[in-house]
């Protein structure tokens, strides 16, 4: 029997990503962990009254791929969850500030992306 024979069945999934979100990747993984696996209803709840800077950010993203998964899956929005969610690092700008003696040091303002992958449950 060829390797290619039997093949499993993808599950539909709708994606959405956030790119260059003024924030470090570590921090952004910390609202990433949170949601994940959770119900889409549940993640708009915990992001909505999140005390992080960066959660309006995540909840943006969040709602564009309950969104994509409306309109160009026809997947039904009460039975989603997010089933993956993950972080990466993008640009990251450098910036001086004087300093003692004729001196500068370097101020680094880190950007990175989210991606979220949303699934249906089985009823």
């Amino acid at each position: 029997m060829a390797k290619n024979a039997v093949k499993q069945q993808e599950a539909v999934q709708a994606i959405a990503k956030g790119n260059t979100i003024r924030s470090g990747q570590i921090k952004l993984n910390i609202l990433a962990q949170m949601i994940r696996g959770m119900n889409v209803s549940e993640a708009l709840a915990q992001l909505t009254f999140s005390k992080r800077r960066v959660a309006s950010e995540v909840k943006k993203v969040l709602q564009s791929a309950v969104a994509n998964a409306e309109n160009n899956n026809n997947m039904n929005v009460d039975n989603l969850y997010v089933h993956e969610a993950f972080t990466s690092k993008s640009f990251t700008m450098k910036r001086m500030r004087p300093r003692a003696k004729g001196r500068g040091m370097r101020i680094m303002k880190p950007f990175s992306n989210i991606t979220i992958i949303l699934r249906e449950r089985a009823e």
